[in-house]
């Protein structure tokens, strides 16, 4: 199924088709109604991953279509995942999003977009999510503090979102945009990093079939801390690739601002690949430990591209990793 994406500011929108205002305030029963779960067919109750627990398990996506992404990892518990977290604009310790998001509000929500493509202008979420294909995809993520956690995410190809603005030949690469809001996120009213955040991805990355907008974890929508109502997930990246709260997509011909590039660019490229042979100036890379295990286990190798080398390594074929870490 296509995403089918219309801009509140076109004037030759059917009245039949516009979002009514109750639609509209209430996103989930919106999305449930026009949708964005797959068919009936799979509508036979989850069947949880062998590591799962069933009460990490909601069920706000009732008949979730299960891929093979990730098959046989260990999931991280729902409660590790909620409450160990890096988003800055919650405050700078790993506690402070779970504890400072809880207010946050997420709808209504548009994603602004912008840059070398056909279709730009602002759009709410319901009809960027309408019809779309989505999924649960379970895979590991990697934080650059040696730290890594296995999530069931659910969301949609971000490929298919992208496709739906059609970018130009002139769109080399994409920025993706976090909410700026101090009102609503008290680590924004610090100036530890340029607000708002920003990250960006080459447009063949970007298109890569592994790269995923998430939108709830373990079958629930997602948590505001975890990045809620839509953030991106790009697994063979570290962590803060990862953009959270997305308000506004650049396609861009050039390569594009990323916030903790610019913060620290001896300590963080542009590409930032998980790879075991580049070190953080700070601490090694080479291992890594899962969140929830205990101190005293032995740490894991760190895998080059976090392990999923097959799917991705030919998008950086005759780059000196390195150099261009």
């Amino acid at each position: 199924m296509s995403i089918i994406i219309k801009s509140a500011s076109k004037q030759d929108i059917k009245s039949s088709e516009i979002t009514t205002e109750t639609d509209y305030l209430n996103r989930r029963d919106f999305i449930k109604k026009s949708g964005i779960l797959v068919s009936a067919a799979w509508a036979g109750g989850l069947s949880l991953p062998a590591s799962a627990k069933s009460s990490d398990y909601g069920n706000d996506y009732p008949g979730l279509k299960k891929t093979a992404y990730g098959k046989g990892e260990n999931l991280t518990s729902f409660k590790d995942a909620t409450t160990y977290n890096n988003y800055y604009e919650f405050g700078t310790g790993k506690k402070d999003p779970a504890k400072k998001a809880v207010n946050f509000k997420t709808d209504p929500w548009s994603i602004t977009v912008e840059g070398e493509a056909s279709k730009t202008g602002t759009f709410h979420l319901e009809d960027i999510l309408k019809h779309a294909q989505v999924e649960e995809r379970i895979y590991r993520f990697r934080c650059v503090e040696a730290w890594s956690m296995t999530v069931p995410w659910v969301g949609f190809s971000l490929a298919d979102m992208l496709k739906r603005f059609e970018p130009t030949s002139k769109a080399k690469y994409v920025q993706f945009e976090t909410l700026y809001d101090p009102k609503q996120m008290p680590g924004q009213v610090r100036r530890v990093l340029d607000w708002p955040y920003r990250d960006g991805l080459r447009i063949d990355e970007a298109m890569n079939p592994l790269c995923f907008m998430a939108t709830g974890i373990y079958g629930r929508d997602m948590p505001n801390q975890n990045g809620a109502p839509i953030r991106l997930v790009v697994p063979w990246k570290y962590g803060f690739k990862n953009i959270k709260s997305i308000v506004k997509i650049k396609f861009m011909e050039h390569e594009p601002v990323c916030t903790w590039n610019v913060t620290g660019p001896k300590e963080y490229g542009f590409y930032s690949n998980v790879n075991p042979d580049v070190d953080h100036p700070r601490w090694s890379q080479a291992t890594e430990r899962a969140l929830g295990s205990n101190f005293w286990e032995p740490k894991t190798k760190t895998r080059l591209f976090n392990g999923y080398g097959e799917q991705v390594a030919h998008l950086y074929k005759d780059m000196d990793l390195t150099k261009y870490f």
